[in-house]
């Protein structure tokens, strides 16, 4: 399958704000560069919140992995997966993500994390899991996690549209 989009190399503003952040061109970045302020706002938004968040990394991977779960996205389950056991999650917790509900390898923080992701997946966070992230997570942190899950349901659905394959 076809990129629904032609591959362009990203503009020097745009290597430079992704490299700033560690990041390197990949397809996904070169579909993205047929906009270039689109590019930069995708740079922004995907590496600040991996880098530069004040809610664990290791939280934030297994939301994102939940997600691909969910959404059977295998590109984001593969850069995740490595990203996740990077950010110190054992391979035993990711083995575990399908029953997090039932596992014991899960706090209350990551609870309230994995129910709002399947929240905001399913198109609707309930007051009960509001609740549950109100007790484990600040105003600040909240956001945080509320823009990562946001930002993760998305990515699958663009990589479907832009028919990209993992690189």
């Amino acid at each position: 399958m076809s990129p629904s989009v032609p591959l362009r190399g990203l503009s020097k503003e745009a290597t430079d704000l992704l490299r700033s952040f560690g990041g390197e061109p990949t397809d996904l970045y070169r579909a993205l560069a047929n906009n270039d302020e689109a590019l930069k706002g995708w740079i922004e938004m995907a590496w600040r919140l991996r880098t530069r968040a004040r809610t664990p990394r290791a939280l934030r991977e297994l939301m994102i992995l939940r997600s691909a779960q969910l959404q059977r996205a295998g590109w984001q389950w593969s850069d995740h997966f490595v990203m996740a056991l990077a950010a110190g999650v054992s391979r035993e917790r990711i083995e575990a993500l399908e029953s997090w509900e039932k596992s014991d390898l899960f706090d209350e923080r990551a609870r309230a994390a994995l129910a709002l992701t399947e929240g905001m997946l399913a198109g609707h966070v309930s007051e009960k899991v509001l609740a549950d992230l109100e007790a484990e997570f600040d105003a600040e942190e909240r956001v945080e996690l509320i823009l990562t899950a946001g930002f993760y349901c998305m990515v699958p659905r663009v990589l479907d549209a832009l028919r990209l394959q993992p690189d």
